[in-house]
């Protein structure tokens, strides 16, 4: 859609005000709507991950904006570190994999790009599925990050993210959708239906 669609409203062909600017993110406002803007052009990027003993990688972390620990598929923003200011999703995907859980991948494929939260933010990220994956490390993130790897039986993976919330772990919704994406994306080359 754009803004000369006819169900647009009509603040939204009003011109773009900024009522703050930081690092990663900036807090726009377009008439009554007020938004948050990646200051990223690539967005972010999900990793949908199964290991050889058919296993899900999550990770686990603390998120200081929720003030909670939270479970999360692997993921990161694309372009977000300057030695990678030019990479795209599929390179920050990989990167994003090893480094987060010690895994490397022999190769990548594209599931699925949408907005991660289309009435706040303009961020979209794209889901990409990680297969022949090989343990080369420990994970845990870079320098700034303290992150816990989970390999969770395929099998009992739903069930393993609604016990960890009845524990009081936030779980990212979009796991569901990784979830979904690992049983009806077969690994045709095809898109997934």
């Amino acid at each position: 859609m754009t803004i000369d669609h006819p169900r647009a409203p009509d603040d939204a062909r009003a011109p773009v005000e900024t009522l703050f600017e930081g690092r990663w993110l900036s807090m726009r406002r377009r008439g009554r709507w007020e938004y948050v803007e990646r200051n990223n052009e690539g967005g972010a990027v999900i990793i949908v991950a199964v290991t050889p003993n058919d296993n899900v990688l999550f990770v686990e972390q603390y998120r200081v904006s929720i003030l909670a620990n939270t479970i999360e598929m692997p993921a990161g923003l694309v372009g977000d570190l300057e030695a990678h200011d030019t990479e795209d999703a599929m390179d920050a995907a990989r990167r994003e994999l090893e480094e987060e859980t010690g895994y490397r991948c022999g190769r990548l494929e594209f599931i699925h790009a949408g907005p991660s939260s289309s009435g706040m933010s303009t961020e979209m990220i794209a889901f990409v599925r990680a297969y022949d994956l090989e343990k080369v490390g420990h994970g845990g993130g870079d320098e700034t990050e303290n992150i816990l790897v989970h390999e969770v039986p395929r099998a009992e993976a739903g069930a393993w993210l609604f016990a960890r919330a009845a524990e009081g772990y936030s779980i990212d919704p979009k796991l569901f959708a990784g979830l979904w994406f690992i049983d009806h994306c077969a690994d045709t080359g095809a898109p997934c239906n």
